[in-house]
């Protein structure tokens, strides 16, 4: 199950380029587990009713200003009291030149002291879109991850089912490789999960018969990928003779990963069938649906059909991921 993350001040700096001011401690071990970020506004005021010490702090042109239009004594209570409560880090943005009551407070607290010469906006907003991806909520789950004409396709299904074999097919045929055998699904916004490897089995796919391979090493770069928004998903299964598998594709299932709805379609395996062309016809299918196309309903509406009946019905379908 998903639960909470955190990610080291010193992966921050080296994302976002910080110059470092002052660091009192190995900014491998100082951990930031907030999305958010703290432009103290109110706390330069003395209001702390809503302020939460694991946010870092950012001062730019405004509150600088508003801290020059104080006097020293008054600068100095101010930060200190701010820093006491041992923020993660403050930066500044704008390359602005910390005055020394700042200066004297983050050292006097502990606290990380940063630069950069980007605006305030700017800083903030790649500082929060860095942090969402980083403490996303997230689950490993079994399966193979492709990339297929830019829609990112979990293939899952029972162990032996030929998930691997068909990720090598759809490589040779100029598609790309996330993950074999485990993903990693973070949800990084309200809408969207993106997928990739763990670190330790990035780019390595497992053939029975063969072995362990490296896609990467055999193939190209061109092959892999290191990360993809998961668009669909497919579920293979072994042929079932009694079982009425969808052929028109009028109705749609789905299934729900970390609170996100996600397309699912379910595709039997048998031999002679070329899993990697069907494959492919369903990403080109999937994104036509995502435009507003159904070939189904044109269909059905052209063979005179009411349209009301035509109308796409959702079912939820609960796979054992």
């Amino acid at each position: 199950m998903a639960s909470n993350f955190s990610v080291p001040l010193s992966k921050v700096i080296k994302e976002l380029s910080l110059d470092i001011i002052d660091m009192p401690a190995d900014p491998e071990k100082i951990m930031i587990s907030s999305t958010d970020v703290n432009r103290p506004g109110l706390e330069l005021n003395h209001f702390y009713d809503y302020y939460d010490k694991t946010r870092i702090i950012i001062f730019g042109n405004a509150e600088t200003a508003f801290l020059n239009s104080v006097t020293p004594e008054e600068r100095k209570k101010v930060l200190d009291e701010i820093f006491s409560k041992k923020p993660p880090a403050a930066i500044i943005a704008r390359s602005i030149t910390p005055m020394p009551e700042l200066l004297e407070a983050t050292k006097k607290n502990g606290v990380p002291l940063l630069s950069t010469p980007e605006t305030t906006s700017s800083l903030v907003a790649a500082l929060v879109s860095f942090m969402n991806v980083e403490l996303a909520p997230r689950v490993t789950r079994h399966g193979v991850l492709v990339e297929v004409y830019g829609e990112g396709i979990l293939l899952v299904g029972d162990s032996g089912v030929g998930k691997s074999e068909t990720a090598i097919e759809l490589i040779k045929r100029g598609h790309r490789l996330i993950a074999d055998d485990a993903v990693e699904i973070r949800r990084v916004s309200a809408r969207s999960l993106v997928g990739q490897a763990p670190n330790n089995i990035r780019h390595f796919i497992e053939l029975r018969g063969i072995g362990i391979i490296n896609a990467r090493r055999i193939f190209g770069m061109g092959a892999v990928k290191l990360t993809e928004k998961i668009d669909l998903v497919i579920n293979l299964e072994l042929w079932d003779n009694k079982k009425v598998y969808d052929r028109m594709g009028l109705d749609s299932e789905y299934t729900e990963l970390l609170g996100i709805k996600v397309p699912v379609l379910t595709i039997p395996v048998k031999p002679g069938r070329n899993l990697a062309i069907i494959i492919e016809v369903a990403a080109m299918n999937n994104r036509q649906k995502k435009m507003g196309y159904n070939a189904a309903q044109e269909l059905l509406q052209g063979l005179g059909m009411d349209p009301v009946a035509l109308q796409e019905q959702e079912k939820k379908l609960d796979l054992d991921l």
